[in-house]
């Protein structure tokens, strides 16, 4: 146990020691809580031995002189700053911080810059909740999530660890807290950068810029304190419907400006202008009747764009998409993205355009058909549609023939004719005509079979007298038939010589007449006939071979001699 006297010693020591750093440190500074220089002595272990001036000796963890997992770069002769925290009282020894030191330096010097609105240099080395942490020389300080930069950063991991210029917002000493701003700093340097850049700028300058803000019109760059609109159409030379499919948000780009006004302070920008224009010299590329390949980029109610290549367009108008597809939607016939191949109609170098066909580039379907089938070949197809005047017959993918109602039977009228088809018939006819320019096709159905009337119509001459059958009694005439192939009619008024005689009641259906042909209708197959020229020829002969003037004879006896004489011939037969 320690004596009385040895523990009034070691108190007057104590005293004495106190005493000695009141008096070294100076009378207004207290011992603990003070900043003081000393000198590195020598290095033990984990610990840097200072002397401050006094009698003992400090000590401070190396740790503090570097940040973690680095090696401290501290060596014997050094002087440094360090902050006093306590002497310990049994051997004196005092408990030195060079980390504190910094600290209280820091916030020294802070507070003047504060205070002077002054920029300080800092640097964010973590993450906490609502922001981060950045050391400004020893101080640790508040950086919120909002004021690390002018727009919205994704990733601050590039920032971290880089020294760069903040701003003190707020500054409490007394908390321990400091909350700075890098986007302050970003701003007033902004606005630097701007006034700078406005005075400088012209029509025609190349910049570089990032993409601040997409639209559905176009994209915001930002030149660097000054926004710019770059819009769609001066992207690229080729067809972007948004700007989305070719800017990024944060994208560097390298824009021209196109038009600025001083007074709005507006600026125009475009990235096309930087590439050479696809149109130059496009006639020569495209000329005229040549095919090639697209891609269809646009559909509208008039037709469709066909991206000929990358900026170079051309407009197939509805009416030239398809031979066959007549009043349809464009979007029925192609699709967005969809390969075509087009044939050029057009070019309009001056004004950017070029007119392109897309049926020219797949054959006219009625000049392929007439090369297939000439007139006089046979086809075979489905009955499509039935109308008043015949039948629709289809003969190709998109393409019909007619047979108008006259060329399905040859005896048949053309409505009993038609009665027996129905539509979905598969039918075969006979090509007659193709009329390529105005798109039509004839067909006919009686003509696979020979005209049963051909061989009547070669013998027959105007003026042959013919037996006749009456077939029909009508108000104006009868309809006869001759050797049961070939239609007559004899008008009322060619009934008879006598007029009284001229009644067409006077015949009965299936009563042989004679009668003699007026005119043949090859085409109709039909003939003219009269009764009335027969029996004033037949009078003119009897005349001729009975009469004389000396005779004596009337005319009843000479028209009666010829009556028997043909009736005698015809008993004869």
């Amino acid at each position: 146990m320690a004596s009385a006297t040895s523990l009034a010693h070691h108190d007057a020591g104590t005293e004495d020691f106190a005493a000695l750093l009141d008096a070294t440190l100076g009378p207004d500074t207290g011992f603990a809580g003070s900043v003081v220089s000393g000198r590195v002595i020598r290095i033990d272990d984990d610990y840097a031995v200072v002397d401050v001036g006094l009698k003992s000796e400090g000590r401070v963890p190396l740790k503090e002189f570097a940040p973690q997992g680095q090696k401290p770069e501290v060596k014997p002769g050094d002087v440094i700053e360090l902050f006093v925290e306590r002497y310990e009282d049994r051997d004196g020894s005092i408990v030195l911080s060079r980390e504190k030191a910094r600290r209280e330096e820091a916030w020294t010097n802070l507070e003047k810059a504060y205070q002077a609105q002054q920029r300080v240099n800092g640097t964010i080395f973590g993450r906490v909740k609502g922001g981060f942490t950045v050391d400004l020389g020893g101080a640790v300080a508040f950086l919120p999530g909002s004021q690390v930069d002018i727009r919205p950063v994704r990733d601050v991991g590039p920032l971290m660890g880089s020294p760069q210029p903040f701003q003190i917002l707020k500054m409490d000493r007394a908390r321990g807290n400091i909350v700075v701003s890098r986007r302050a700093v970003l701003e007033e340097t902004r606005a630097e950068q701007r006034s700078e850049l406005i005075q400088g700028l012209k029509e025609g300058m190349i910049l570089d810029g990032v993409v601040k803000n997409i639209t559905d019109y176009g994209a915001f760059v930002d030149l660097g304190g000054v926004d710019g609109l770059l819009h769609v159409t001066d992207i690229a030379w080729r067809r972007i419907n948004h700007p989305s499919e070719a800017l990024t948000i944060g994208q560097p780009v390298k824009v021209q400006v196109i038009r600025f006004n001083p007074e709005t302070q507006r600026i125009s920008l475009g990235m096309k202008q930087l590439m050479a224009d696809p149109w130059d010299g496009v006639a020569l590329k495209y000329p005229v009747g040549a095919k090639f390949s697209g891609r269809v980029t646009n559909i509208t109610d008039y037709g469709a764009f066909v991206e000929l290549e990358p900026g170079v367009e051309g407009l197939v108008h509805v009416s030239e998409m398809s031979w066959t597809k007549k009043n349809v939607h464009p979007g029925k016939i192609v699709a967005t993205s969809q390969e075509v191949d087009v044939m050029i109609l057009d070019v309009d170098e001056p004004k950017r355009r070029i007119s392109l066909g897309l049926k020219q580039a797949q054959g006219n379907p009625w000049e392929l058909f007439l090369e297939a089938h000439p007139p006089g070949s046979e086809v075979e197809g489905e009955i499509r549609n039935i109308t008043e005047f015949g039948l629709f017959i289809g003969i190709g993918p998109d393409i019909d023939g007619m047979v108008h109602m006259s060329d399905i039977s040859w005896d048949e009228a053309g409505e009993q004719a038609m009665a027996r088809f129905n539509k979905g018939d598969v039918v075969k006819a006979k090509v007659l005509d193709v009329d390529v320019e105005k798109e039509r096709i004839s067909l006919g159905i009686k003509q696979l079979q020979a005209d049963p009337a051909a061989e009547v119509l070669d013998r027959v001459r105007k003026g042959d007298i013919v037996t006749t059958i009456v077939t029909q009694v009508q108000a104006n005439g009868i309809e006869v038939k001759v050797e049961d192939v070939l239609t007559g009619f004899i008008r009322r008024a060619e009934l008879a010589r006598d007029r009284g005689d001229q009644r067409p009641d006077k015949f009965a259906v299936g009563e042989k007449v004679d009668a003699k042909v007026v005119a043949v209708d090859r085409a109709a197959r039909r003939l003219s006939l009269t009764i009335k020229g027969k029996e004033v020829d037949e009078e003119r002969e009897a005349m001729k071979e009975y009469g004389s003037t000396d005779s004596g004879a009337s005319l009843g006896d000479i028209l009666g001699a010829a009556i028997r004489r043909r009736r005698e011939m015809a008993g004869e037969e």
